[in-house]
């Protein structure tokens, strides 16, 4: 062991050193930086101060010095990457600092001692958002995130791409000191002055990932308490550790008992038993040795599965603090390997390790840069980074996508594949900047603003929607030739952003302030960001979605509670003239009870209370019943009961045949509660029972029901049933009406009976139609579905017992309560889309004759995937164009987000998937379950993929699709990627289906090994390149990739437009 103290290694003041806060080592080991109380950053040179001592030794010692801080530096990290630097300081201000490749300027800083830089490092970023000092700072393992945390007691997460603020978390009661990142990117620990270690989960953000999209990441996993009751609270920092095999976590300032002490947490239970005694005072800082040790040669030690780590591994763990007392742990010892005494005079800052694990740099309060060599031997034998990353696989860490690549057609699929993201990312960046996009040319009379001719239609000329021809060909020529001068984009903003004077009502002038910064709308002088939601351009957020948490009430509430979320809180009121400044604060006050502000209506009459008025669409009141109605008695003996509808005096539902239901407003309609034929107004079917005594005094003599067709208060046609109706429904093709008795009625348009009374087993419970659809279930769970047009059923009628779980509930002697259906309704096709009250969704399959569980509590609370606020692909469009046929492509959009929202809905209200999830929390930590997330993720993106080829959802099963090609690349599995594109090519090859074949085109297209040119309404080929584009940057899978690549010609395609770009 050598210890090594240059005496130009410090921050030199006039009089005094300058107190050396942090220090840290870049991921190639030739670089240290350190952080100072004079505000600077300095980059030292590892290779010259390893060299010391040598005489006549001339490299270069510091190789650049930043001072964009204003005060002291408490903090300086590199990224993981190397390419970034980020420092904290007293000023409340993270920078974040990048290497520039070009020659630095050779002159120092003028009026200072400061040797010329040899390296140029700029500053990239100012991250502000913290609200007192930052103590210190992290990069994950993959630079995806950069964490801060200060004396604010906040925890300010930053994107390591775009450097947005991604989420501000104040968990801590007291100022925060210390943070680390676990080595398998799944967690990181805070550790704060209200003597607590906090452990946040999280997934790592994309590139393009805003605030919006964290919303729910970062959740808090566990706090650790007992080791840090009493530890004192006089420490500047309380920096942590994580031991690079995962497993450990060191934790500055604990005690036990009344000594100071360093705990060792365990990684999963979270406990700190452990606990290394031996300081007199606090310990600041701890860290762990970035290499494994062997106490023996690494080619002595027993060779086993190249997949598995080395047996009997160690770790190397360094602490210091307030005892200026440096020691140094190895976990086979219970004694320490070195303890140095007296390193320092005043308390020690930072511990930062070379990457080698061989060399650790010690920075102190008094001014002092230390670094300590160890020889071979002296900790043990250090062993290869692979070894980390085998012990780090358990937890589902290490390193993917950094294969090497195959060779220059994966060159060239890895550029096309990340042009997309890039592109993302740079957009991104403009908009946090206030940069918009430049505006395509603008035709004005045939010509664009580069001044070239173009032709026009005459549709376009002039802005008109009619062409001027009265003035012929000539006329026009010299109308183009006159182009109005380009107007400035910024005018308009520059002379909103001027002065305004106001004049008040005793003729004094005012000056209208102007807002920096306004969240109501005021102009601002600063660079804004374009806020774009994920129904806007560029397609839909495919992005993982946190995990559904239930851990705690929902908090989402506006100001007034549940009442003024369901009833509206209409507080901004706006004054009259000739009234008080206070004058609505005084009535608001008068209103408020109890310390609860009032829910009013500014009106004419002045603040009146709000009246609880129902919305004008949506749920409509229920009209009052006549009695309940007479159930059929097979209900006895029937192991499925649902409740029958109640007798209603006037039946009425609505339905306009001049306008066509559009495909995609099948989802708009589940959502409101409504029935397709509720949508329109113009047609109202209706039916009135009677609801006096029989005129002849007996009960079987009974006044017929009238039925009638009313268009726009004129009626159309009427019709007389001698039993009570319980249920209608129409559209533009059928009416129907289901009787008490069970039967059911369908007529035409016109009124003409299309099909005799249909005879039930018992009272139909839900009717509804679609298109030439109807379906009806009954009282004992039989589901009916009948083509109006052919008079045919697709399948037989199908039972609901298989989906209410009857196989549970029948087994009591006695009738149990199972889940109910909340709705039923049909697609374009006649498939039956079931939800139920516990939260699961459901479709009939006709071609497999089974109930297909589409959506469950389980996605909800196990799938990344899972989006609690609104479907990934929820404000999908429809892909039918204007004048294009209505098929069976689109009309399933928006029937997977509907049964996914009714799921999340469910499991909000009636709470049953906060037992699922605390069972899930404690499952993550065990052995075995590492992979959980990720598996019923990859989980949950089949189930939606096989959910949409049978429903036909075209436009959700080619978002789903390569949804799920992007996670197989981000997992590298191999298996399931070369399956898939298989699966594409394969049938492309084979021979087509001859006329034959039993199975009709749309059976055909939505089976993944019959041999058609379409997949679900989509080329085959369209697919498959859309796959391998999105593939073609992970250099581990491009040995599959590339040939599919090239039999796709996608890299020639590349080839032939970069030689096209040559001059």
């Amino acid at each position: 062991m050598h210890i090594i103290r240059p005496v130009w290694l410090t921050h030199g003041g006039e009089k005094k050193d300058f107190e050396v806060y942090s220090c840290h080592v870049s991921p190639d080991g030739s670089r240290l930086v350190t952080a100072a109380g004079d505000g600077h950053v300095r980059i030292w040179s590892t290779e010259a101060i390893y060299r010391a001592g040598e005489p006549g030794n001339t490299q270069p010692r510091q190789l650049a010095s930043m001072s964009y801080h204003s005060s002291t530096i408490h903090t300086v990290r590199f990224s993981s990457s190397g390419k970034f630097l980020a420092s904290g300081a007293d000023d409340k201000i993270v920078c974040v600092y990048a290497f520039d490749p070009s020659a630095p300027p050779h002159a120092a800083t003028f009026g200072t001692n400061e040797a010329p830089p040899i390296e140029n490092w700029r500053i990239f970023r100012r991250l502000i958002g913290h609200d007192n000092d930052v103590q210190d700072l992290g990069w994950s393992y993959d630079s995806s995130i950069l964490v801060s945390v200060g004396l604010d007691s906040k925890v300010v997460v930053w994107s390591g791409h775009t450097f947005e603020k991604l989420k501000t978390i104040s968990s801590h009661g007291s100022h925060v000191k210390g943070l680390t990142f676990d080595p398998a990117n799944k967690y990181f620990a805070t550790a704060s002055d209200d003597r607590s270690v906090k452990i946040f989960r999280f997934t790592p953000p994309g590139p393009n990932s805003s605030a919006h999209d964290q919303m729910n990441n970062f959740m808090l996993e566990k706090t650790i308490i007992a080791p840090f009751v009493l530890s004192p609270l006089t420490t500047y920092f309380r920096r942590c550790s994580w031991s690079p095999e995962g497993n450990h976590i060191a934790a500055a300032n604990a005690v036990n008992g009344p000594v100071s002490s360093v705990a060792i947490i365990n990684r999963g239970s979270w406990d700190g038993d452990i606990h290394l005694i031996g300081h007199e005072g606090p310990v600041e800082v701890c860290a762990f040795s970035p290499r494994l040790f062997s106490r023996h040669p690494v080619e002595n030690l027993p060779r086993g599965n190249s997949g598995q780590p080395l047996p009997n591994l160690v770790t190397v763990v360094a602490c210091a603090g307030q005892d200026k007392t440096l020691s140094v742990w190895i976990t086979s010892n219970p004694r320490p390997v070195l303890i140095t005494q007296e390193l320092a005079m005043k308390s020690i800052s930072d511990l930062a390790w070379s990457p080698n694990g061989t060399t650790l740099f010690v920075t102190s309060l008094d001014g002092t840069i230390t670094t300590i060599a160890f020889e071979e031997g002296d900790l043990g034998h250090s062993v290869s980074v692979e070894e980390n990353e085998k012990a780090l696989a358990k937890f589902g860490g290490g390193r993917r996508g950094v294969g090497i690549i195959e060779g220059p057609e994966g060159l060239l699929l890895e550029e096309k594949s990340k042009e997309g993201e890039i592109r993302g990312v740079e957009g991104r960046m403009g908009a946090l900047m206030g940069d918009a996009p430049e505006p395509a040319p603008v035709l004005v009379n045939g010509n664009n603003q580069d001044g070239h001719v173009h032709q026009v239609s005459d549709a376009h000329v002039n802005g008109s929607g009619k062409a001027h021809d009265a003035q012929g060909e000539e006329a026009r020529t010299q109308e183009n030739s006159i182009v109005p001068p380009p107007k400035d984009p910024h005018a308009e903003r520059l002379e909103r952003l001027k002065q305004r004077v106001t004049i008040t009502k005793d003729g004094k002038k005012r000056i209208a302030p102007l807002l920096v910064a306004s969240s109501a709308g005021g102009e601002s002088s600063l660079p804004r960001s374009l806020l774009v939601q994920s129904s806007g351009q560029g397609g839909a957020v495919d992005a993982p979605k946190p995990i559904l948490d239930l851990s705690k009430p929902f908090d989402g509430l506006p100001k007034g509670g549940l009442t003024a979320l369901l009833l509206g809180n209409k507080r901004k009121l706006v004054p009259t003239e000739n009234e008080d400044e206070g004058h609505v604060q005084k009535k608001l006050a008068t209103s408020s009870r109890d310390g609860v502000v009032a829910i009013v209506s500014n009106t004419v009459d002045g603040l009146v209370p709000a009246h609880n008025k129902l919305p004008e669409s949506g749920q409509v009141p229920t009209p009052e019943f006549i009695r309940p109605a007479v159930v059929n008695p097979s209900l006895i003996t029937s192991q499925v009961r649902l409740a029958v509808p109640k007798l209603r005096a006037h039946v009425v539902v609505s339905d306009s045949p001049d306008k066509q239901i559009q495909p995609n407003s099948l989802s708009d309609n589940m959502e409101k509660g409504t029935s397709t034929a509720a949508v329109q107004t113009d047609v109202i079917f209706e039916a009135h029972n009677p609801t006096g005594p029989s005129p002849t005094g007996r009960l079987d003599d009974r006044e017929p029901s009238r039925l009638a067709v009313v268009r726009k208060g004129q009626p159309v046609w009427q019709e007389f049933l001698p039993r009570n109706v319980l249920l209608l429904t129409g559209c533009t093709e059928f009416w129907a009406a289901a009787c008490e008795d069970g039967t059911l009625h369908m007529w035409t348009p016109a009124g003409r009976r299309i099909v005799n009374a249909i005879v039930l087993e018992s009272q139909p419970v839900i009717l509804e139609s679609r298109d030439l659809w109807l379906v009806c279930i009954t009282a004992v769970g039989m589901c009916y579905v009948w083509n109006i047009k052919t008079l045919s059923s697709p399948h037989p009628p199908v039972s609901l017992a298989p989906i209410l779980d009857i196989a549970t509930h029948s087994l009591q002697s006695h009738t149990t309560k199972a889940p109910a259906v909340t709705s039923a309704r049909l697609n374009s096709e006649g498939r039956i889309v079931i939800t139920l009250s516990n939260g699961d969704g459901y479709a009939y399959s006709p071609s497999m004759y089974t109930w297909q569980r589409i959506s469950e509590v389980w996605w909800a609370v196990g799938s990344q995937y899972w989006n609690t606020v609104d479907s990934s692909v929820g404000n999908l469009s429809s892909t039918r164009q204007s004048g294009d046929d209505e098929g069976a492509t689109n009309v399933s959009a928006g029937v997977i987000p509907y049964l996914e929202k009714n799921t999340t809905t469910e499991a909000l209200v009636r709470g049953r998937a906060y037992f699922l999830q605390r069972l899930v929390k404690q499952l993550l930590p065990r052995e075995g379950f590492e992979g959980f997330e990720s598996s019923v993720s990859v989980a949950h993106l089949e189930n939606r993929l096989a959910a949409a080829l049978m429903l036909g959802a075209k436009e959700e099963f080619r978002t789903y699709l390569f949804m799920y090609a992007r996670r197989l690349g981000a997992e590298t599995l191999k298996l399931k990627v070369e399956e898939l594109l298989h699966g594409l090519l394969g049938a492309m090859l084979e021979e087509p289906w001859t006329e034959d074949t039993d199975m009709d085109s749309v059976t055909r297209d939505r089976n993944w090994k019959n041999p058609t040119d379409t997949l679900c309404g989509w080329p085959r080929k369209e697919l498959l390149k859309g796959i391998v584009l999105i593939l073609g940057k992970h250099r581990d899978l491009q040995r599959i990739t590339v040939p599919y690549a090239k039999l796709l010609q996608v890299t020639e395609e590349l080839t032939a437009e970069d030689n096209s770009m040559e001059p």
